[in-house]
């Protein structure tokens, strides 16, 4: 038998995707103005490397895509029934990854436009 779904189901789902939007929003730009705060003096701390911020970049949309794909086992087994929440991080997994691949885009062009930098 199928079961309805109400349909402020959806709406609340949407509100609450949006509420979670806007705290990560919120945090990331806490974040900048903390580190805009505590910038380190000259000569003492080095900031880290690109390639380890790209790196690290890389492992945290690795761990989302983990969790979403782990959300949706649980779901497809019947051990969860927290549908929305697999939803939820699936698409924060593809968020996540598009824009990495946005960033990886990006660097690609820039690169080449160097490289065609004519002597």
């Amino acid at each position: 038998m199928i079961e309805k779904i109400p349909a402020n189901a959806f709406s609340a789902g949407h509100a609450q995707i949006m509420a979670e939007m806007e705290q990560m929003r919120a945090r990331a730009t806490g974040s900048q103005i903390a580190a805009a705060a505590h910038q380190p003096q000259m000569g003492s701390v080095s900031a880290p490397s690109f390639g380890s911020v790209l790196q690290q970049a890389i492992r945290h949309v690795d761990s989302q895509q983990h969790v979403a794909a782990e959300k949706q086992r649980a779901v497809d087994m019947g051990t969860s029934d927290d549908l929305m929440g697999a939803m939820l991080e699936s698409q924060k997994a593809t968020v996540a990854f598009s824009a990495l691949m946005q960033v990886r885009n990006k660097l690609n062009a820039a690169f080449d436009e160097v490289m065609n930098i004519s002597m």
